[in-house]
């Protein structure tokens, strides 16, 4: 195996590991120890440092062709939709979410679903595995499914042990948001999402597909036939 590639391999291991041990089986044990504070800061510290490997060992990986080509502008086509459909559950997972570590946590998982609560009570982990998907359509090089598959290993994995957690942490309250709502995306329920989530989604689509251009040369997004 390239050395590169492989170094690629240990660092998205180590951020996927870290992050799944820090949140669950060690998170106790070093709270105690360091206290809220101190740990959230252990836990920054670790994530940025294993995301800065992982980020120059992605870079450090020589050019490769895909594994597979072919389909023209259909994958583009559909990566595009995707990114769309990520965009607007990253935007809209912020308001109102339950699982996101702030008081009212319990409140917040008592109320009727809203926006895009509708699709699925994970949506900011959708919206990352999402993200994967569609880069994983694109660019199917040896570097790219090592990331992606970390991402989306990191993401649905991760949104699976938080409900175990949360139904430790928070008892019947997310037992009934559980009940409520759907951990597989009901991409049905993107109609009720609310004007705020498209809004925002819409804008972050189209900004972060032109940075993509505009950063690493890569035409994404509308942006790929608009002659830009």
């Amino acid at each position: 195996m390239d050395p590169a590639l492989a170094n690629l391999i240990a660092a998205s291991s180590a951020f996927v590991g870290t992050h799944f041990a820090l949140s669950h089986p060690l998170r106790g044990g070093l709270s105690r120890a360091v206290g809220d504070r101190g740990f959230q800061a252990l836990y920054s510290l670790v994530a940025l440092g294993t995301m800065g490997w992982m980020v120059i060992a992605f870079r450090a990986v020589p050019a490769q062709a895909p594994w597979w080509n072919g389909a023209g502008d259909l994958p583009w086509l559909a990566a595009t939709l995707i990114m769309l459909i990520a965009s607007v559950l990253l935007v809209g997972s912020f308001k109102g979410n339950p699982a996101m570590p702030a008081p009212g946590a319990a409140a917040l998982a008592a109320k009727v679903p809203h926006g895009v609560f509708h699709v699925t009570r994970h949506p900011m982990m959708w919206s990352f595995t999402l993200w994967s998907i569609s880069h994983l359509l694109v660019a199917p090089t040896p570097r790219v499914i090592v990331l992606t598959v970390a991402i989306a290993v990191l993401a649905l994995a991760g949104s699976h042990m938080q409900d175990r957690k949360k139904e430790v942490q928070m008892g019947a309250a997310w037992s009934d948001w559980e009940a409520k709502t759907s951990y597989w995306p009901r991409l049905g329920a993107l109609s009720k999402a609310g004007a705020g989530p498209w809004i925002g989604g819409v804008l972050l689509w189209l900004g972060a597909t032109w940075l993509h251009l505009h950063s690493i040369g890569v035409p994404a997004g509308i942006w790929r036939w608009a002659g830009l």
